[in-house]
């Protein structure tokens, strides 16, 4: 392959040294959670937001104050947005049915797809406060069945942030907290005096809320590691610079390293699109962060074809994938690892953050080679079943079950197999044996 960085990140080593860092500091504040409870939670709050207010949980009358605060547009906004979440959440619902089918006759198998029962819905604040994200998860979780949706969100300048929490409510949330951090997820996780634990967390945030979010998998479920926010760009020359660099930008301002990447098979491009990165620069109002991201974690990689740039694609297995070509179905015939496609110049990656329908939540950090984003189907579990109707059937499937737990070795598996053959089948099998 005749692959080209005509820029490159920072090394790899170095991003892991700033993993490391992080794990310690998230490892000793779980223990502190688990610990200590609302107190550690408490403190954490003056901390990292100065805001210790009477309860974290917000009541009616405070959710009602909050969305009293948000501009009439801005509610219109949110509805419509979460319009379009919940049609396709509930056309994603729809695709799930529950099956049940007979095998062999008298052998009837089957599957449900059930809700899981308690969620926490983490809602990012900080630099850039995610209404988005509240749609995203907690209005999902809805739509799943979810009975009871726990949601949280880091104050902003020291108060509940009036549209999250608008977002939050309209969602479907049974319960509203403002809180931030490890703190957040944390205290949903594990639970303290005041807050009862959660089956399952969601939702996207800092490296610090992701860390802890991977710490807690096992004790909870999770929708899936999520990373800073990745942008890939596969452009030709059906496309121009300002295009490209806008959009690659545009995702960048997300955080101090969130990595933007294109992938082109034309060096014009690519070149006219880094200069052009640097005039947007310039003149971008979050240029301080975007630049950064850019500088450190901007990649812009020259291939000699599309099978090229298809194969590099899916091996970096970026978050959002931008498809800018003369050949955009091709890409989505065959692009197998990535969190989300977004096909054509029309389309860009900030309708897909905050507006068009799909989730947001997805994949990073290559996780896109074995999962897929948040949707409806993360809160539901497929549970089997299974029921023998006649004596036949359970003498016949008993036969089979007997052989091949004494093939193993499980003496007192086959002498549950062996019951049934003696009982529904009439046979005499010894216990101990296997049925011939």
């Amino acid at each position: 392959m005749a692959v080209t960085h005509l820029k490159r990140s920072k090394p790899e080593a170095e991003k892991a040294e700033e993993d490391a860092k992080v794990r310690s500091v998230v490892e000793s504040t779980l223990a502190d959670i688990e610990a200590r409870g609302d107190a550690a939670v408490r403190e954490l709050s003056e901390k990292f937001d100065g805001y210790s207010p009477e309860s974290f949980r917000l009541s009616q009358s405070e959710i009602e104050a909050a969305m009293s605060q948000v501009s009439a547009r801005d509610m219109e906004d949110i509805k419509f947005a979460q319009d379009q979440i919940r049609r396709f959440a509930e056309a994603q619902r729809a695709s799930m049915t529950d099956i049940e089918v007979e095998t062999l006759p008298g052998v009837v198998l089957g599957h449900k797809n059930i809700p899981v029962q308690s969620v926490g819905c983490y809602v990012p604040g900080g630099k850039f406060p995610m209404v988005a994200s509240a749609h995203m998860s907690v209005l999902t979780a809805s739509v799943a069945g979810v009975p009871r949706i726990v949601a949280s969100a880091p104050p902003v300048d020291g108060k509940p942030h009036p549209a999250i929490v608008a977002a939050m409510h309209m969602g479907g949330a049974h319960e509203i907290y403002v809180m931030g951090g490890i703190q957040a997820v944390g205290a949903m996780a594990i639970g303290t005096e005041s807050i009862d634990p959660v089956h399952m967390l969601v939702g996207p945030g800092n490296a610090f809320v992701a860390e802890a979010k991977r710490q807690l998998f096992g004790r909870v479920g999770i929708d899936l590691f999520a990373g800073p926010t990745e942008t890939m760009l596969i452009a030709d020359e059906t496309v121009d610079a300002e295009l490209c660099a806008t959009d690659l930008l545009g995702q960048a301002e997300h955080g101090y390293n969130s990595p933007a990447c294109l992938i082109t098979d034309s060096r014009k491009l690519a070149e006219e699109t880094m200069a052009e990165c640097e005039r947007l620069l310039d003149i971008l109002p979050t240029a301080e962060t975007a630049r950064t991201s850019w500088e450190d974690y901007g990649d812009v990689i020259l291939c000699d074809s599309h099978e090229e740039m298809l194969q590099v694609a899916n091996d970096m297995a970026y978050e959002h994938v931008q498809v800018m070509t003369d050949r955009d179905d091709w890409y989505l015939e065959n692009m197998h690892s990535y969190g989300a496609l977004f096909l054509g110049p029309r389309t860009n990656v900030a309708n897909g953050d905050k507006v068009i329908g799909t989730n947001h939540t997805l994949p990073t950090k290559k996780a896109g080679r074995y999962t897929g984003g948040l949707w409806v189907g993360k809160f539901l579990k497929t549970h089997s079943y299974q029921r023998i109707t006649t004596d036949e059937a359970a003498a016949m499937v008993g036969e089979y079950g007997s052989r091949l737990c004494m093939l193993e070795g499980f003496v007192g598996h086959a002498e549950q197999c062996n019951i049934r053959v003696r009982r529904y089948g009439g046979r005499n099998v010894a216990y101990g044996d296997a049925a011939q």
